[in-house]
């Protein structure tokens, strides 16, 4: 009998006009896989702990590049009084945004969390302020976020050898892509089964979000890609995401 990496996961590849290469990471992709926040998310600290209810907002938010920020800090501007539960907080702190000593730009953590993050005892709720405010007014919240906080757990990657030839990734967010502190945390989403309830693959439920990273043309192609191999391949389904595969494992009855 064959025995497989337990991490196994199915992935696609192919090339553009361009001549560059894509990868997707069909497993994560097709699976079940949805954002809990609010929901049961036991939270990224060293110990679960659901009842904080601040998810992966823990560490608060690091900035790609000077665009970024700048968004933010502008999305930020727009917040009106009541909508950002510690705005008080962070005026007496010198502002949200600070350069850390690594000379990082981030967002400051107050009390245990990013500062840009309503707590549950907050009149709106918890979760982060600037996503209930852009859809308080119907926008989306790609536009108001950090970008690493609205791509988050999917993982987009690109890289160019010594030849000019890019490479370009589309997968799930692992605890290595936190860096040392992914290995402390006492939970992580894509790490159980918990997350995979959705009743919608991840391609549908965040195609705004991948369309932002890859683009209309080639979400469209993905998206031929799978269907076409669900049509075609009716006895060979996709590989189930590892964390679905171990849910059946312990209840048979999931099978």
């Amino acid at each position: 009998m064959t025995s497989y990496p337990e991490d196994l996961h199915e992935w696609v590849t192919f090339h553009d006009d361009d001549g560059d290469s894509w990868l997707f990471d069909l497993t994560f992709l097709t699976s079940n896989y949805e954002c809990i926040f609010g929901k049961g998310c036991l939270g990224v600290f060293t110990e679960p702990a659901p009842e904080y209810e601040l998810g992966c907002c823990v560490y608060g938010a690091h900035f790609v590049d000077d665009d970024d920020r700048h968004q933010i800090e502008a999305q930020i501007e727009r917040l009106e009084p009541g909508e950002w539960q510690l705005a008080d907080e962070a005026a007496a702190l010198g502002g949200p945004i600070y350069r850390n000593d690594d000379g990082e730009w981030v967002t400051r953590t107050f009390d245990d969390a990013c500062i840009m993050a309503n707590r549950p005892d907050f009149e709106h709720g918890s979760g982060c302020s600037l996503h209930q405010a852009a859809v308080r007014r119907g926008e989306r919240p790609i536009d108001w976020k950090p970008d690493v906080c609205w791509q988050v757990p999917i993982r987009f990657d690109e890289s160019t050898d010594d030849n000019g030839h890019s490479t370009y990734i589309l997968r799930e967010w692992k605890r290595r892509d936190w860096g040392e502190g992914g290995a402390e945390f006492g939970w992580w989403c894509t790490d159980d089964p918990l997350a995979f309830s959705a009743d919608r693959p991840v391609f549908k439920t965040s195609r705004e979000e991948i369309v932002e990273l890859i683009g209309d043309e080639l979400y469209g192609v993905l998206v031929d890609i799978i269907e076409t191999k669900a049509r075609e391949s009716r006895d060979t389904a996709f590989l189930p995401h590892p964390e679905v595969r171990r849910r059946r494992d312990v209840d048979p009855v999931q099978r």
